[in-house]
């Protein structure tokens, strides 16, 4: 029972750790997948060109241009312009991080509602998608303040010695961010932001407010931030103490029964070197009362005694003709019949052995199995004449195993019966002198060889 319940303890033990790593796993699996993944915005008008706050979480996007302070005349068609038709803006695009996980990676695509000539940018490259004749034509500009014409097939123009992009209505471009040393706008912290800059002409009196930015992201989220990281963590705190308490327990419980079997090896030392005492002293019955503790617990444990419980029985049964010992020796090896006197001494033994051991608090019981082993079910046995029920059943059982053992072993007044006719005794003493039930296990026990007859008795 013992094992079986270390065993399902170990069970316990493997079946929780397997768990606490399938949570562990489906956590960085949650983790693993959320930052492979391309999330998403939409900005335009105010939630994109004005300083209001924006509610939506997440990573944010604010277009805020500087104040305009110089204009520059683009004549496209020659028509001999002599004033400003375009004013010059800065804007600075703040790509905000609102949340707790580190911003791995961003890109903006910015549309165009009017026409526009970028001028400069700075810190990323533009991946510039222009419609040209009908046909788009794409070019990416590592870096717009070194921008050469000839180096890209994009439609420009030149004024006062000025390279510009024209970008018509519906034109766009894609925002890559720098990762160098110099820009570092990638990774963006938590709470951090980041805030590339563009130089635009925009035709006087208009706006892009009306332009649409689209935003792609993704996070570096570290593992710590998935609640289940920390399920498995606690789960693993947890099943590592409760594995050292199981450990130390254990290690008490196994110090505890070596010590308890030392103890029981000390005990039934003890008890059956004094038997052997006892058993010395007639030499026709050595090895009796070994033989009868063992048949006992035979007995027992058929009956669904177990564990400590069979040890204190065994040990029991050992001691019941302890009172013995007072009996003398010329009457106890007496060949012959003896007087009334003399059984009279030979019958005293129980309750001598009952005063031996009235004092053996140790065990309980014990003193009843030295007392009563010679009553009857009847009530025709001794000392007391006591009957059924009224007999402890310790000692109902030491009765049968003590009476099977007589028969089984040659006595200084008659030889050992044979198999056939133990059995024909025990079934015709059950009711009278032996308790029924016991005496049916008993016989049980002879028929299916559990215990030997004959030469092979118990020793």
């Amino acid at each position: 029972m013992r094992k079986e319940r270390k065993g399902l303890i170990e069970l316990i033990f493997i079946v929780s750790l397997v768990l606490i790593f399938l949570v562990f796993a489906i956590s960085e699996i949650k983790t693993n997948n959320y930052n492979n993944e391309t999330h998403k915005a939409a900005f335009s008008g105010s939630a994109l060109f004005s300083n209001e706050e924006n509610e939506n979480e997440g990573v944010t996007v604010k277009a805020i241009p500087r104040s305009s302070t110089w204009g520059k005349i683009f004549d496209l068609y020659d028509e001999g312009l002599t004033e400003n038709n375009y004013q010059a803006y800065t804007y600075d695009f703040t790509v905000s991080n609102n949340t707790k996980d580190e911003l791995d990676d961003f890109t903006f695509k910015l549309t165009f509602s009017k026409d526009v000539f970028l001028a400069s940018a700075w810190n990323g490259a533009l991946e510039v998608h222009q419609t040209v004749n009908g046909q788009e034509v794409v070019s990416t500009v590592p870096d717009l303040r070194e921008f050469k014409p000839s180096d890209h097939p994009l439609e420009t123009v030149t004024f006062d010695g000025e390279n510009f992009i024209y970008m018509k209505a519906g034109d766009y471009f894609i925002y890559i961010p720098s990762s160098t040393m110099n820009a570092m706008e990638i990774p963006i912290e938590p709470y951090e932001g980041t805030t590339p800059g563009f130089i635009m002409y925009i035709l006087i009196g208009e706006s892009i407010e009306d332009s649409v930015l689209d935003l792609d992201y993704s996070f570096n989220r570290a593992i710590t931030s998935e609640p289940l990281f920390w399920v498995s963590v606690i789960g693993l705190a947890i099943w590592l103490i409760a594995l050292i308490v199981y450990s130390i327990t254990s290690a008490q419980i196994k110090m505890y029964n070596d010590r308890h079997e030392r103890d029981n090896e000390i005990i039934n030392e003890s008890i059956e070197t004094f038997t052997g005492f006892i058993d010395a002293k007639d030499p026709y019955t050595n090895g009796h009362s070994k033989r009868v503790a063992t048949y006992t617990r035979q007995i027992a444990k058929k009956m669904g005694y177990e564990g400590e419980d069979l040890d204190n029985i065994y040990y029991i049964a050992l001691l019941h003709d302890c009172g013995k010992i007072g009996v003398p020796d010329n009457i106890l090896g007496k060949p012959g019949k003896l007087t009334d006197e003399e059984f009279k001494v030979i019958k005293s033994h129980t309750v001598q052995g009952g005063e031996i051991l009235h004092a053996f608090k140790s065990l309980d019981h014990v003193e009843d199995g030295a007392r009563f082993h010679h009553e009857r079910y009847d009530g025709k046995g001794y000392p007391e004449g006591r009957s059924g029920d009224d007999i402890p059943l310790i000692a109902r059982m030491i009765c049968v195993a003590d009476s099977f053992d007589a028969m089984n072993t040659n006595r200084v007044y008659r030889n050992k019966l044979s198999k056939e006719k133990i059995i024909d005794e025990i079934e015709t003493n059950k009711g009278r002198q032996f308790d029924p039930e016991i005496a049916d296990i008993m016989l049980s026990l002879i028929r299916s060889g559990e215990i030997p007859i004959g030469d092979q008795q118990a020793q």
